[in-house]
């Protein structure tokens, strides 16, 4: 399950009070992420991988009920006693839970309601965590109310980024393309050409080994021997996907993976996903609307297939997933991520990161599964990572929606190969 290096005694030296601030930063983000939305968007529901914005709010409230208040506040009196099947995501072992292509049939709870659910979870978190050194609690429940707390604080961020995710999908299935919100104008910069750096063979060590916060699935560290490769140093364009596109690449059964070009066929793709063609000019959806493409940032919104689809044309090849730790490691994490109000990827300004941080997470060509010696914790939280250890791919990095305080060279994000609603993206590498 998500989880934490820290020890025991590093749990009782923590400033409750820092916590608690963290606490209050990140259920306020959630809120604020839903501001510029109009009643009406909250309950939309566009396929069955989106979920409603009222409904991202409503399940990261009832984590912290889930998995804090009921197991440790004595007497505690739950909200409301269908919210945990409402509003259960996929936890089989707390109960039953609504089926995901339904939650957007969900008029009720209203907004309003949620919202109160929302300020009672809030009130009754903050109660527990600012008494928690005063309460007749054991040490080692206290230890558990912190440690969850961070669990939850980070699931918070990640449904952040869903709901920026899914807000983009619901208004560009819209036919007005309405704007989210007013962005930023990305800088007027050109991309600067591809270098590939080199890393030589041997063996390497992976995984996340620090003290501070990271999902299970990013441990045990553990070595690894990789052959000698070269990375690129930066992340593939529009312009070079469109080169792509003009080949003939959507049409060519050559480049692609059997499955991908199944997927092609009966979704017919012959572009990115948000892209659009008016008048021989490409524009794209964004949170801002719709856009005139610019062709010198990432490209994003492929899926795994395409992303495979255009290495092969370019006879590279996706980096493996330690590869790319390996790569970016070297770096540190700064990007363009969340923070930097962009909400959409920006062309390569020739600094030092080479963008292995935001823009888009990065494709890489491993599966999602296990590290070595890998076991989920038992119980109902043991269910947040390791379950979906099948049939996906690892995406590393981040993106321009993702809060930079979130991410690490060992972050492993992880989604299904034909998926392009998420902002995804390419960067190539070879054996050298």
């Amino acid at each position: 399950m998500p989880q934490t290096k820290n020890t025991n005694q590093a749990f009782q030296d923590l400033d409750i009070g820092a916590i608690y601030q963290t606490f209050n930063d990140v259920r306020a983000e959630s809120e604020s992420i839903c501001k510029p939305l109009e009643i009406e968007d909250y309950g939309i529901q566009t396929m069955p991988d989106v979920s409603p914005p009222k409904w991202h709010l409503a399940h990261t409230s009832w984590f912290f009920e889930t998995f804090i208040l009921k197991p440790f506040v004595p007497d505690y009196s739950v909200f409301h006693p269908k919210y945990e099947h409402l509003f259960n995501s996929y936890y089989e072992q707390v109960g039953t839970f609504h089926p995901r292509p339904e939650r957007g049939l969900l008029s009720r709870p209203t907004v309003a309601e949620v919202y109160e659910y929302r300020q009672y979870i809030n009130e009754q978190m903050t109660f527990l965590l600012l008494n928690l050194n005063n309460c007749k609690l054991s040490q080692q429940d206290q230890n558990e109310i912190l440690r969850r707390t961070e669990i939850g604080l980070n699931h918070e961020q990640q449904h952040q980024e869903l709901m920026l995710t899914d807000i983009k999908h619901i208004f560009a299935n819209n036919p007005l393309k309405p704007t989210y919100l007013q962005l930023k104008s990305t800088p007027p910069i050109n991309s600067t050409a591809i270098e590939w750096h080199a890393h030589p063979a041997g063996i390497y060590k992976i995984g996340y080994t620090g003290d501070d916060y990271a999902f299970d699935n990013e441990g045990p560290a553990h070595k690894v021997y990789l052959q000698a490769f070269r990375i690129a140093s930066r992340l593939t364009t529009n312009q070079e996907f469109l080169s792509f596109i003009e080949a003939g690449g959507y049409q060519n059964p050559a480049h692609w993976l059997s499955d991908g070009w199944k997927k092609v066929q009966t979704e017919q793709w012959q572009q990115p996903f948000y892209w659009y063609k008016e008048n021989e000019t490409w524009y794209e959806m964004t949170l801002g609307g719709m856009r005139r493409l610019d062709l010198h940032a990432p490209v994003s919104h492929v899926s795994f297939y395409e992303a495979n689809a255009y290495a092969n044309w370019k006879e590279k090849r996706l980096p493996t997933e330690q590869e790319w730790e390996v790569a970016a490691s070297q770096y540190t994490i700064k990007g363009n991520f969340r923070e930097q109000g962009y909400l959409q990827p920006i062309a390569n300004n020739g600094t030092d990161h080479h963008q292995f941080y935001g823009d888009v997470w990065e494709w890489t060509q491993s599966s999602y599964s296990p590290y070595p010696g890998y076991q989920a914790a038992a119980g109902a939280l043991g269910e947040y990572n390791g379950k979906f250890m099948s049939s996906q791919f690892v995406l590393r990095g981040g993106s321009c929606i993702t809060p930079q305080n979130h991410i690490r060279n060992s972050y492993r994000n992880f989604f299904y190969p034909g998926d392009r609603w998420q902002y995804s993206g390419i960067r190539l590498a070879e054996t050298s």
